[in-house]
């Protein structure tokens, strides 16, 4: 299966690359939905523009769901110097993004780009710059573009409104890690990618029928809630892995999840999970997410009758500057091509 993991990785790059905020979704929704094209598959849009795809298989519906929509920002106003004030797309502190360089989207196509700063940001003149507080009002997006006053800016074309996408910084190190915004949900987004070309060119005997979900809302909280197949008995969501405090989950492993925010996972789901990962004896963890909510739990939130489960690769930092491995990749992979299967 090596080579599938590698086929994951170059889908994750290429995916952590494409700018993607919730709700400016297109051109990565085209990429997914062109890949599996090109698989022999007939994808389809739901009317909010998830990716759904039957993977083949036959009665007792699964669904395996990863999200390509990320975090990222609109433009709330332009102030009176030509700073640009950003409201959030996802949960985040402004801290993970001071300093980053960043897109601003227009409605009419255009793209320029610039960086976040706090206000008066040089410790040479700002002896509280270290300690200042970091919130919407004093992180501001500053452009690459020689504009001093609103007018200027809004000549440009931009306004309040218009999309702001943040650098990936996307790095394969020859150590196998993966260091990149958005690896929530783009390295399972991959993952899926290639377990479809895996089923496509080694056609394994599916033990039921298996669709796959790419949604576009889920950083915001709806993007499970619809376009699910007829009939669903079971939905996984596969996201990212937490790793911190006291749990067990690292970059190396796929992670289970037991609980989230929203409550527990469903028993046999979450055991017959685990006892894949074991008789294919995979790095794996089991833990609990005290901050985290998923796809399969806003389609249970909508009102579908189903069984849920949340797996995913360890993933370091999550909603900053992230990090994963190429094992936490491959474990995961192999525990859905196990459990398909």
């Amino acid at each position: 299966m090596d080579m599938y993991i590698e086929k994951a990785i170059s889908r994750i790059t290429d995916l952590c690359r494409i700018p993607s905020p919730s709700g400016f979704t297109r051109q990565a929704e085209e990429y997914v939905f062109s890949a599996l094209t090109a698989l022999g598959f007939k994808p389809e849009y739901s009317r909010k523009r998830s990716i759904r795809v039957k993977l083949g298989g036959a009665g007792s519906p699964l669904l395996l769901a990863a999200h390509v929509d990320t975090l990222g920002a609109m433009v709330r106003s332009i102030g009176s110097k030509g700073a640009l004030r950003i409201s959030k797309i996802g949960g985040f502190p402004e801290n993970y993004i001071e300093q980053e360089n960043c897109l601003v989207h227009t409605r009419d196509g255009k793209c320029y780009s610039g960086r976040f700063l706090l206000d008066n940001p040089a410790v040479h003149v700002n002896k509280e710059a270290g300690s200042a507080k970091r919130d919407d009002s004093s992180v501001k997006l500053i452009l690459d573009e020689k504009v001093k006053t609103p007018e200027e800016v809004k000549a440009l074309g931009i306004s309040a409104g218009d999309f702001i996408s943040f650098d990936p910084r996307t790095v394969v190190t020859e150590s196998g890690f993966i260091k990149s915004r958005h690896l929530d949900d783009k390295a399972s987004a991959g993952i899926l990618l290639a377990l479809a070309e895996y089923v496509a060119i080694e056609k394994p005997v599916l033990s039921r029928e298996v669709w796959l979900l790419f949604s576009t809302y889920e950083e915001v909280g709806h993007g499970g809630a619809s376009g699910l197949p007829e009939g669903l008995e079971e939905f996984i969501s596969v996201d990212m892995g937490a790793v911190g405090d006291d749990l067990a989950t690292d970059e190396f492993c796929v992670s289970i999840c037991a609980k989230d925010s929203n409550g527990p996972y469903d028993y046999e789901v979450t055991n017959r999970l685990i006892s894949v990962a074991k008789k294919l004896e995979l790095n794996y963890s089991v833990d609990i997410y005290p901050f985290y909510g998923s796809d399969a739990d806003a389609a249970l939130a909508a009102g579908y009758d189903i069984r849920h489960g949340l797996i995913g690769p360890g993933v370091q930092a999550s909603h900053g500057y992230e990090r994963s491995h190429r094992e936490g990749i491959a474990n995961t992979f192999r525990l859905l091509a196990g459990y398909i299967s």
